[in-house]
């Protein structure tokens, strides 16, 4: 399958191009002389990749989204919930590379990794089965100890079950099965050749760098969805859109435009519809769109960092509520223990900084509560 980026309807879209790479441009241009800016950066990596699962017909809570982030759960989280912090660890990882870095194969290929489970301390250590062990060793016990019991081979294979479940959990690679497939048929189409969609993908990266960044943008998008590159991934294709931006400098080094923000504002008939045309306007808009809910975020963001730097007047050197500013405008809300950590104070210490600063309490709970300004 090949995408074909011949016949662009470049008259129909030529005023939406116009109009969303004027928008990107202020909105760049405002970022980087804002004292603002990195605060703004960081709430919208937390945005984005809630609308992210949005799109996708999923919803994560920002707050929970902020607190698994910072490793304060107050639930277990969910599997949407883990998708939405790669995406946001996606966000963050691409921004710390050069503004070239997203769309090299060998990147795209390692971004395709991220979702994958991380080791916690030594458990890894102590539970992944080592190359060539047999990880089904109480079964093997069971079997030979009691192969008079007729239920001996159900047993075993509970423990077999358990202990490939264990070996995923902890991060380990399972061995393969049935022929050398690691991947479970029941989950995954092993037909599905995500390598041979990658590259059909790169063919359309290659041919569309003579368009504009926006117009390149969007096709690759388009590309991305039509390709179906990676079965369990579609938001990486809204990221690697964004990452085109910053390549091609129409967003700075520091600045990813969040896509997805402005992409949940369009209905999703139009970004799903069949007439390439209609997709193409849809994420033009939505593009426009992202550009212009970004900059009201960050009115709102100068004018709460100003009304609370008034509170600053004849505070000690020593204060630490400057700070706590700085990590409430990087963060959607934060929590007493978010507080703690980052001040290096006591919970009670950084209740009192709160309460100094005139935090609005977001949740209204008596016990895990949160603070914000906006």
């Amino acid at each position: 399958m090949r995408y074909d980026i011949s016949k662009l309807p470049l008259h129909s879209l030529l005023p939406r191009i116009c109009g969303a790479t004027a928008a990107l441009a202020r909105l760049d241009e405002r970022l980087a002389h804002s004292p603002a800016g990195d605060g703004w950066m960081e709430r919208m990596h937390f945005a984005d990749a809630c609308a992210s699962l949005w799109i996708d017909g999923e919803l994560v809570h920002l707050e929970d989204l902020v607190l698994h982030d910072d490793g304060h759960d107050i639930r277990t989280p969910t599997h949407e919930l883990t998708i939405a912090r790669d995406v946001l660890r996606t966000r963050r990882r691409i921004v710390l590379q050069p503004p070239d870095w997203a769309l090299d194969i060998d990147s795209v290929r390692s971004l395709r990794g991220l979702g994958a489970a991380e080791p916690v301390g030594d458990r890894r250590e102590m539970s992944a089965p080592r190359a060539g062990d047999e990880p089904l060793a109480l079964g093997k016990v069971r079997e030979e100890t009691d192969t008079a019991d007729p239920l001996a081979k159900e047993l075993a294979a509970i423990d077999a079950l358990l202990a490939r479940s264990e070996a995923v959990l902890s991060g380990a690679s399972v061995p393969p099965r049935r022929g050398g497939r690691e991947k479970d048929p029941l989950v995954y189409d092993l037909d599905w050749d995500e390598d041979a969609r990658l590259e059909e993908w790169r063919v359309a990266v290659d041919e569309s760098r003579e368009l504009p960044p926006v117009l390149r943008a969007i096709v690759l998008l388009d590309a991305w969805n039509a390709l179906q590159v990676l079965q369990h991934a579609p938001w990486l294709g809204r990221l690697l859109a964004a990452a085109c931006l910053r390549e091609a400098g129409l967003t700075s080094g520091a600045h990813l435009a969040a896509a997805n923000v402005g992409l949940k504002t369009i209905r999703r008939e139009q970004r799903v519809h069949r007439d390439r045309d209609t997709r193409l306007t849809a994420y033009l808009d939505g593009v426009t769109a992202a550009a212009t809910i970004g900059m009201k975020e960050h009115d709102r963001l100068v004018l709460a960092r100003q009304m609370m730097e008034r509170r600053l007047v004849d505070r000690r050197t020593s204060s630490r509520l400057p700070d706590l500013i700085d990590l409430v405008l990087s963060r959607p809300m934060v929590s007493t223990g978010m507080v703690a950590r980052a001040l290096g104070v006591t919970p009670r210490a950084a209740l009192r900084i709160i309460e100094d600063l005139k935090l609005r309490e977001l949740t209204g709970r008596g016990r895990f509560r949160a603070w914000g300004v906006l």
